[in-house]
């Protein structure tokens, strides 16, 4: 694990004997390595991952209305309007670190969240915990925007935030905080 000022999650010990384990690069984002796991017939297998820090989506409610970001992607060369997220710092909480990123990339302070749900993402390749804070009782701020965000806030009737995450380009946090949000009750 990195000791980058990131919360990165302890893993627990392996039910597979873990041979080997490296980490054959490491960025200022994520570490990329393997695994060799002896398998249960004996046989012993690399097992890539990539392992990002921890991160906090929020769904957050101001006057019947989702909060959205609207994003450039380099990765996906393409703009999405997503929820706002970013990185859990080291000890933080997962409602701490999604009320300073809401702060933060949208101007709104959240007097009130709470966790919906917090799990493994893409658990064939990522080493990825993911937390969905639901956000309400916003007040206008000032943004801290980092260096490299370029964000348009975008207020999103409730009744329309299930077709907007589903729009096309979108991403998996956006699809499962609103999701999750709805089978809350919460939308």
């Amino acid at each position: 694990m990195s000791d980058d000022g990131r919360r990165h999650e302890t893993l627990p010990d392996a039910e597979w004997p873990v041979r080997e384990s490296e980490a054959e690069y490491q960025t200022g984002w994520y570490t990329g390595g393997y695994d060799l796991v002896e398998q249960p017939d004996g046989s012993t297998k690399r097992y890539y991952w990539a392992e990002l820090a921890t991160a906090a989506i929020v769904v957050a409610v101001e006057d019947d209305s989702v909060i959205f970001v609207e994003q450039y992607r380099p990765t996906i060369r393409q703009t999405q309007l997503e929820l706002p997220a970013g990185i859990v710092e080291a000890g933080e909480s997962f409602t701490t670190a999604a009320t300073r990123e809401l702060r933060e990339e949208t101007g709104f302070a959240a007097d009130s969240a709470a966790l919906l749900d917090e799990f493994w993402c893409a658990t064939g390749v990522l080493r990825h915990r993911r937390g969905i804070v639901f956000a309400t009782d916003l007040t206008p701020v000032e943004r801290e925007l980092d260096e490299n965000e370029f964000l348009s806030v975008r207020s999103v009737p409730v009744g329309e935030a299930i077709d907007v995450a589903r729009s096309a380009p979108t991403n998996d946090a956006t699809l499962e905080g609103v999701l999750l949000a709805r089978e809350e009750g919460l939308l």
